[in-house]
């Protein structure tokens, strides 16, 4: 697999990133970076107490019109940087004693990211390193990473290919996702953690409830419970608000109701999945607690 005709993600747009030319997803052969930090927010076997050394990669292979981070993932906010550069990136988020290495939205740089993940452990990186992906991803890709990635933290979004179309510009969605899923947790496996429960490798199965939307929803979590082992970490988020594209939605133009993410979280208590995290609602409707039990 190269970038002369790019087939890294499901789009597979065969464009020639190699000779410059920007893809389906608005990159072509060079890294683009928006934001490398410590973070504090993701789940609590991921931050801990130390932060997880952030990369966010700019440029996203979806198109989702409620997406925080729009301006990186759908503008291109951020700056070109190379395959040593990235390189040193993680080992100076090593130097930073961070608990691992957070890739986000890691997808389209799958080639280069592989390259300074090599470079960087003969250099003495030895921290986990987290694939945190949108779900929308091919095989093939994946089976690269097998190896390299010791923790695959990926978001199941739909599963509606209605819904994945009209919000994410990603047809199949559910399919192509549930077998990229299917792949990562046989590379990573049942989660693993330390003495202080952060996670050394595994997977994490992400979904954000979407206003309007609990049905997709149910049938996501049904899924993870009928066709994914029992011992797979799934992290339900209530932290939607309507940014971007999705105000001119009537569908998503509003944060959750209290009532429609009790019912997810009812749900979710019946089907007894065992493992994962849910994210608390406030008091009131539109305030959020970014709390995890």
């Amino acid at each position: 697999m190269n970038l002369s005709s790019c087939e890294i993600c499901p789009h597979r747009c065969k464009v020639n990133r190699a000779n410059g030319i920007k893809g389906r997803c608005k990159c072509d052969d060079k890294i683009k970076i928006a934001l490398a930090s410590i973070h504090n927010f993701e789940e609590p076997c991921i931050s801990g107490t130390k932060g997880s050394g952030t990369v966010f990669f700019s440029n996203c292979n979806l198109n989702c019109i409620y997406c925080q981070n729009y301006e990186i993932s759908q503008l291109g906010k951020g700056k070109e940087i190379t395959i040593h550069e990235l390189a040193e990136i993680f080992l100076d988020q090593q130097k930073n004693n961070v608990h691992n290495i957070n890739l986000v939205t890691p997808t389209m740089y799958a080639l280069q990211i592989i390259e300074a993940i090599k470079i960087a452990k003969k250099q003495g990186l030895n921290i986990p390193i987290i694939y945190n992906t949108n779900g929308y991803e091919n095989i093939e890709t994946i089976k690269l990473l097998n190896g390299l990635i010791d923790v695959y933290l990926p978001d199941l979004k739909y599963f509606s290919n209605t819904i994945a179309v009209k919000y994410s510009n990603a047809n199949n969605y559910f399919k192509i996702a549930t077998e990229a899923i299917k792949e990562m947790y046989n590379q990573a496996g049942t989660a693993k953690f330390d003495e202080e429960g952060i996670i050394k490798k595994g997977v994490i199965i992400r979904h954000l409830v979407l206003p309007n939307h609990i049905q997709n929803s149910k049938n996501i979590l049904k899924w993870i419970k009928e066709n994914m082992p029992e011992d797979v970490y799934v992290s339900v988020m209530a932290q939607y608000f309507p940014t971007y594209k999705a105000k001119e939605d009537a569908y998503i133009n509003r944060k959750l109701t209290k009532k429609e993410y009790k019912e997810i979280e009812n749900y979710l208590y019946t089907l007894n999945i065992e493992n994962g995290y849910i994210q608390e609602l406030g008091e009131h409707e539109e305030e959020y607690v970014p709390n995890w039990e």
